[in-house]
C-alpha cells in the first residue's frame, strides 16, 4: 500500500498531526477542500508554559507578562506568560514540515469511507478514490466521518470579537485580560440572563482585541447579543469603536462525548473532542499529544511482516488518543462544565475567584488538561473546601446527566450507544 496515513481537514489539528507522523518516516497525504495555505478565521492563544514547553514561543505574535481577570472590583493577577500565536507563521511552520516530509496533498470534498482488512478508502466528491492503512480524520468540530455517542445537548462557546482602534485604550497598557466578569453595564433583568465576559488584550501601537465570549450554553448565545454587550461594555467605560481591522465570530461545542474507538478510522483535533470541556483551549493539547500519537502509529505500521491490519491499527491508535486517564478526566472535566452552566452570575464570579487562589499549578494544571487523574480530584476538592457557601451548594447538587458523567470517571467506557458499523457509511 502506497500510503501509510491519510489525513482529512487542513486545519491545525491536521497540519500538526499530518507534519509528525512525517517526522516519523511515515507516508503521509492530505485531503482539504481548500488549499493547505488557506488563512485561518481564528486566533490561538496559548499559556507561556506550555509553547515554551513546545520549544514554538518564536511563533508568537505577542506575549503578554501582566496577565488578570476581574471577577469583583479589584483585578486578579495570574502571575503567569500568555501568548497569541502568528497563525500564519505557525501554520507555515507545519506546512514546511510536511513538505520536508513528503506530505502530498490533495483537492476535494470527502465523501465517502470504506474499510477492508487491510486499509481504508476515502471517495471525494469528484470521484477520486485515495486508499491507506489508516484515515484520521482532522476535519473540525462538525467532522466529516467521526460519530460519537449522542448523551444530550452540546454546549457551545460563542464569542464576538474586534481588532482595531479605540478612542480609549479598553485595557491597561501591555496587559492581557483572561475574564472580565463585571456586568455593570448591564440592567438587573439581564445580569439574570447567562453571563459573559470580556477577553481582551493590547496588540501595541494603538491596537487592541476586545471579544465577549460566553463560556458554554446549549444552546449558545447568539453573536448579536455578544455585539451588543460588547458595545455597551465599552461605552460604559468611556471607550468607542474607531476602526476595526478584524471581526471574529467564534462558535464551538465544548463538551460533546468522545468519539466511539470502534470506529475503523481515527479521529485528531476537534474531530476527536480534544477541546477542554471546561475552558474551551485545545492548540496546546494538540502541541503535547501529537507526537505521542504520531509515535504509536508509526510503532505499529513499522511492526514485522503482517504488520498490524486496518482493525488493530486504528485501535493502537484510538488508544494513544484516549488512553483510560484521559477518559476520566475528560468526564470529570465535562461535569464541571455541567456545573457551571447552571450557576447564575453571582455564582460564577465566586467560583472563578475561588478558582484562581488555589496554588497555580493546579489551576494552570486544570486549564491546560496536564494534571493526572489524582492531581485533578485533589484540585476540585480544594476548590470546593475553599469556596463560598453559594459555590459548594451548587457543586453539591447533582442534576439531569451530572451523576452519568462522574460514572464515566469509574467507567470510561459506560453508556456508549454508537453503531461502530455506522462509520462504514457516507457521512450524512
Amino acid at each position: 500500500m502506497a500510503t501509510d496515513v491519510l489525513v482529512v481537514g487542513a486545519g491545525p489539528a491536521a497540519l500538526c498531526l499530518a507534519a509528525a507522523l512525517g517526522q516519523r518516516g511515515l507516508r503521509v497525504e492530505a485531503l482539504a477542500e481548500r488549499e493547505p495555505d488557506h488563512p485561518w478565521a481564528n486566533t490561538y492563544g496559548i499559556w507561556g508554559h506550555e509553547v515554551d514547553a513546545c520549544g514554538l514561543s518564536h511563533l508568537l505574535a505577542h506575549r503578554w507578562s501582566d496577565t488578570v481577570s476581574w471577577f469583583g472590583s479589584e483585578p486578579i493577577a495570574h502571575g503567569q506568560d500568555y501568548g497569541l500565536f502568528d497563525k500564519a507563521r505557525l501554520q507555515a511552520h507545519w506546512l514546511a514540515q510536511g513538505e520536508r516530509a513528503g506530505l502530498r496533498w490533495h483537492r476535494g470534498r470527502a465523501a465517502s469511507i470504506d474499510h477492508d482488512p487491510d486499509g481504508s478508502v476515502v471517495g471525494t466528491a469528484a470521484g477520486e478514490r485515495l486508499r491507506a492503512r489508516l484515515v484520521i480524520d482532522a476535519s473540525g468540530h462538525a467532522p466529516v466521518f467521526v460519530r460519537r455517542p449522542d448523551d444530550g445537548p452540546v454546549a457551545g462557546q460563542a464569542a464576538y470579537g474586534i481588532v482595531g482602534r479605540f478612542s480609549a485604550p479598553p485595557v491597561a497598557p501591555g496587559q492581557f485580560v483572561l475574564m472580565d466578569y463585571r456586568s455593570d453595564h448591564l440592567n438587573e433583568a439581564e445580569r439574570r440572563q447567562p453571563p459573559t465576559f470580556l477577553y481582551a488584550m493590547d496588540l501595541g501601537d494603538g491596537t487592541h482585541f476586545v471579544e465577549e465570549t460566553s463560556l458554554a450554553l446549549a444552546p449558545a448565545v447568539p453573536f448579536a447579543v455578544l455585539k451588543d454587550r460588547l458595545r455597551r461594555r465599552l461605552a460604559y467605560r468611556g471607550v468607542q469603536v474607531e476602526e476595526i481591522h478584524e471581526q471574529e465570530h467564534c462558535l464551538f461545542p465544548m463538551n460533546p462525548p468522545l468519539p466511539d474507538r470502534r470506529q475503523r478510522l481515527v479521529g485528531f483535533g476537534g474531530a476527536a473532542s480534544m477541546v477542554h470541556p471546561a475552558s474551551g483551549y485545545m492548540v496546546g493539547s494538540l502541541l503535547r499529544r501529537a507526537p505521542g500519537l504520531a509515535e504509536a502509529i508509526a510503532t505499529a505500521c513499522a511492526a514485522p511482516a503482517g504488520a498490524a491490519p486496518g482493525p488493530a491499527l486504528s485501535l493502537v491508535a484510538w488508544e494513544a488518543l484516549w488512553p483510560a486517564p484521559m477518559r476520566r478526566k475528560h468526564a470529570l472535566y465535562r461535569f464541571g462544565l455541567e456545573k457551571l452552566m447552571r450557576f447564575d452570575e453571582d455564582q460564577l464570579r465566586d467560583f472563578f475567584a475561588t478558582f484562581f487562589r488555589l496554588p497555580p499549578d493546579h489551576w494552570q494544571g486544570f486549564l491546560t488538561n496536564t494534571l493526572s487523574v489524582p492531581q485533578l480530584v485533589r484540585a476540585m476538592a480544594g476548590l470546593f473546601v475553599q469556596a463560598p457557601g453559594d459555590v459548594r451548594w451548587g457543586l453539591m447538587l447533582p442534576r439531569d446527566r451530572e451523576l452519568g458523567l462522574l460514572g464515566k470517571v469509574i467507567d470510561p467506557d459506560a453508556a456508549a450507544t454508537t453503531d461502530a458499523n455506522d462509520v462504514r457509511t457516507s457521512p450524512a
